[in-house]
């Protein structure tokens, strides 16, 4: 497993991403509108998603702004297997909250468990790689 993102939702998006990229000197490495989600996804970061991690920032289009205890997300880890890593989280204690399938308004293949103060992590299959 690695560390792929941390999620944050955000109340003005072009802010966030001004603040990201030229504040902090980030890079807007993609950016997805999901119009029947009403939602827009924005990644950023200091290098490549295939290198490092980086920030998704999620952009619900009818909210404009979160209280600080509700803007936090989730960690995102990559698995090989999403269904085979329910099986083994399960198998080894842990809360599966969402079963491995494809997201809402997708295809990617992802899954969360619960940590045990009940902070999400959200489990992303890895995609085939074609050379």
């Amino acid at each position: 497993m690695r560390l792929l993102h941390t999620m944050l939702r955000v109340g003005n998006l072009e802010k966030s991403l001004d603040f990201y990229t030229r504040v902090l000197g980030m890079h807007l490495l993609r950016k997805n509108d999901y119009p029947e989600g009403k939602f827009t996804l924005a990644f950023v970061g200091f290098g490549p998603e295939t290198e490092q991690a980086v920030i998704e920032l999620t952009y619900n289009w009818d909210v404009d702004k979160y209280e600080l205890g509700t803007g936090y997300g989730h960690i995102a880890l990559e698995v090989e297997d999403a269904y085979a890593a329910c099986d083994k989280i399960r198998a080894a204690g842990g809360n599966v909250v969402r079963e491995a399938g494809p997201m809402k308004h997708g295809n990617t293949v992802i899954a969360f468990v619960d940590d045990p103060d009940g902070y999400k992590i959200e489990l992303i299959q890895r995609k085939s790689r074609i050379d």
